[in-house]
């Protein structure tokens, strides 16, 4: 039942993240279109290293470990190209998608990107399911509330919110299997590695929530020259 461990061993990491005050500031309808923008620029310079990294993490399993390869083959495909989503989404409000494309990502999202090559490069690289609990379990539980909100406040079409409105549904759904192959997972050490791995990546998800606001003037000021 490690699965069940998991989620007890990473809970106070997943209070940090949640606690981050953008989340009440949107539930609130305290934010503006900067705010969506900002956040999905941080989200495109994290999603589009997600199946590089799910790459890198399957070339380097071990001969024990290599009976989860075909799981990490089933996400590489099940997260191909959604970096275009939501760089579609940016240009629906109003963003020229090529200058986002090229913009230097944000410090946090840099930061968690880096982190996590690392654990995969140089620790173990099952130790990326941490990273796969936490953002598909955030994205679970928020996407779809928050995407409704956001669409509703900013008036914005369906085209504007594809990323969101597709991974609400779709990560729901993704967790279910999660949880039967976390509970095939009986290495000591690899449990180690993916609790470890989703505690910190919980911390530095809630900075990338954190940063958002501060983000979001510079995005104020871009949208208004």
């Amino acid at each position: 039942m490690f699965y069940k461990e998991l989620l007890e061993q990473t809970n106070s990491g997943k209070e940090y993240l949640l606690s981050a005050p953008i989340i009440e500031d949107v539930m609130l309808g305290r934010f503006d279109l900067s705010t969506y923008i900002a956040f999905l620029n941080q989200a495109y310079h994290h999603v589009k290293h997600t199946v590089p990294l799910l790459m890198a993490a399957g070339s380097r399993l071990s001969s024990d470990q290599e009976h989860l390869q075909p799981a990490i083959l089933e996400y590489i495909e099940e997260e191909a190209g959604h970096e275009h989503w939501i760089l579609n989404d940016m240009e629906a409000c109003g963003v020229d998608r090529s200058q986002a494309a090229v913009l230097p990502a944000p410090f946090e999202s840099e930061l968690m990107v880096s982190y996590l090559y690392d654990t995969v490069n140089r620790k173990n690289p099952l130790g990326i399911f941490g990273m796969v609990l936490v953002l598909e379990g955030t994205s679970a539980g928020l996407a779809t509330e928050v995407g409704k909100i956001v669409q509703k406040q900013l008036g914005l079409t369906n085209e504007a919110m594809s990323y969101l409105e597709s991974h609400g549904t779709l990560d729901q759904e993704h967790l279910k299997g999660f949880e039967v192959l976390m509970d095939r997972i009986e290495d000591p050490d690899t449990q180690k590695a993916i609790i470890h791995t989703a505690r910190s990546v919980y911390r530095l998800y809630g900075d990338v929530y954190r940063a958002i606001p501060a983000q979001a003037e510079t995005w104020q000021e871009v949208l208004a020259a």
